[in-house]
């Protein structure tokens, strides 16, 4: 091992990620062969096969499934001393990698504008995923920060709330709902109504305040984004219930209503998670400290009141 290179282990890893040299390849703006050469001459060093390729697919051994788990805390810690270097400079540099649950996609972004003014060198790699998706990346370390609305319950994390995450009723402008005040929750009973998938945040805090209030409704069709729900309401197949969060950009104008249901919304709020004994970087250190300082002050300066 003393005769890899650092780039033979980037070469590595973008292989390992990729499970191809051609992709590795598109990454890294090298060709194909030196891929191969590259990976070839590690192997050498390391004196075990790393690959076995079945079809077209790449899978590591055993000594390549170590190798790519030493890559990712070689690169890591290599990573965390360039941000550190800049912090002792007296600057905030470095790659921040952010993954947030699908509803999160409609505020973090603007949560993001003034952060990446105030420290321009940073660099963003943020990626959207459902419930579960979420837990299985951050069950493995793959991300500095997680943005979610409920505290995983069989991980051991660290979580800061920081900001309020309301559900409410929502229904399409025409719907004869619309417009009432204090409707009781009773009334929702019979309704059509459109969910989640099963698994997710939304929709367990939903069941939970119909069971609570012997509510049974009609579950029409299972959606597994916010965005089919919203277009599956104006299309008139029925209610559901979604953060306020998802409305940011719709407007007064928009063809969605919120009811005004007793009980709702039902109060909720967003966590930044990350593992317990995770060493954040300075980056990471400080997105976290600008989300529970000014996180809620600059969501609520977006134009969220427009929607009442």
């Amino acid at each position: 091992m003393r005769q890899a290179t650092l780039h033979q282990l980037k070469v590595f890893e973008a292989a390992a990620r990729h499970g191809s040299f051609t992709r590795a390849a598109e990454e890294l703006y090298l060709t194909q062969p030196t891929i191969s050469m590259q990976v070839k001459q590690l192997t050498k060093a390391v004196g075990m096969p790393l690959f076995e390729q079945i079809g077209k697919r790449l899978y590591l051994t055993e000594a390549g499934q170590e190798l790519f788990a030493a890559c990712r805390d070689v690169f890591d810690r290599i990573s965390q001393l360039e941000m550190t270097i800049s912090d002792l400079k007296g600057l905030k540099q470095g790659q921040l990698k952010l993954s947030v649950i699908t509803t999160a996609k409609y505020f973090v972004p603007r949560l993001l504008g003034p952060f990446c003014q105030r420290y321009p060198g940073v660099d963003f790699a943020l990626q959207v995923f459902n419930h579960e998706g979420l837990l299985a990346r951050m069950s493995e370390n793959l991300d500095d920060l997680y943005i979610l609305s409920q505290v995983p319950e069989n991980l051991d994390v660290a979580a800061h709330q920081f900001l309020e995450n309301p559900l409410v009723v929502l229904a399409q402008r025409e719907h004869p709902l619309v417009g009432q005040q204090k409707i009781p929750i009773e009334r929702l009973s019979g309704e059509p109504f459109i969910m989640r998938e099963e698994g997710s945040g939304t929709r367990r805090a939903v069941e939970k305040l119909f069971n609570q209030e012997n509510i049974s409704v009609k579950v029409k069709l299972e959606l597994g984004s916010n965005e089919a729900i919203k277009q599956a309401i104006v299309g008139g197949l029925g209610l559901s219930v979604l953060s306020l969060h998802t409305l940011a950009l719709e407007g007064a104008t928009g063809k969605l209503a919120i009811l005004d249901v007793e009980h709702f919304p039902i109060e909720r709020n967003w966590f930044v998670v990350y593992p317990n004994g995770k060493q954040l970087s300075v980056v990471a250190t400080a997105f976290l400290e600008y989300l529970l300082d000014e996180g809620k002050k600059v969501a609520e300066e977006t134009a969220m009141d427009k929607l009442h």
